[in-house]
């Protein structure tokens, strides 16, 4: 009896264990799960392949809500970052367009299925792209001691350049400095700060920040 067990269960005993291991794992690895699992996830849209000389002039672009489907283990370390939601701009022309957002513009890994795309479309505006300058108007407040007031803001330098959607650039007429407090200046002093226009969509370019030079002198007398 003992010689038949050595036989058939000694007999390269460690051969036989190291078999079954591989054996369970290649089985793990390809057998399904049980139980399929499902996640939404928010993501943002990607644009791919957009015209140099256009911009995306909607005020909101909405992210996409996905929801998936696939093994348990796939699913449970399943992050955003690992969900593209991509459209195409290659074609585009000033104007605006509606694109249809379907399992076709998803990209994710393997073995998942996508259930559900939350919009199913996406409502665009697009624009030429406009680069100019414009005039920095300065914003000074301060409380002043009696008989002395600003008499002179030197801005440095006097204009900035912004660029953006071309509609939304030409209602720009001048950028804006943050707020500067020059309460506490005597003769004069410079101040640096940053500057921005108030459309969102529109960027400032160069320079920034900018330098603010406010000279106070003494009230000429009244007559």
């Amino acid at each position: 009896m003992m010689a038949l067990l050595q036989r058939w269960v000694l007999h390269n005993f460690w051969l036989k264990v190291l078999s079954l291991l591989l054996a369970t794992g290649l089985w793990l690895a390809i057998s399904p799960d049980q139980e399929p699992a499902e996640v939404a996830l928010r993501v943002p849209i990607e644009f791919q392949h957009v015209p140099p000389h256009l911009e995306i002039s909607s005020a909101t672009i909405p992210d996409a809500q996905i929801r998936v489907r696939g093994p348990e283990r796939l699913i449970r370390g399943l992050r955003s970052t690992d969900i593209h939601a991509e459209l195409d701009l290659a074609e585009v022309t000033p104007g605006e367009r509606t694109f249809d957002l379907t399992a076709q513009q998803i990209r994710l890994g393997r073995e998942l299925h996508v259930v559900q795309v939350v919009p199913g479309q996406v409502h665009l505006s697009f624009d030429t792209r406009l680069t100019r300058d414009v005039e920095i108007h300065p914003r000074v407040t301060g409380n002043f001691p009696a008989g002395e007031q600003v008499a002179k803001v030197l801005v440095d330098p006097e204009k900035v350049t912004i660029t953006g959607p071309r509609h939304h650039v030409e209602m720009v007429d001048a950028a804006t400095t943050d707020p500067i407090d020059a309460s506490e200046t005597t003769t004069q002093a410079t101040f640096v700060t940053n500057v921005y226009v108030p459309d969102a969509l529109v960027q400032v370019v160069q320079p920034t920040p900018v330098r603010v030079t406010v000279i106070v002198e003494k009230k000429p007398p009244t007559q």
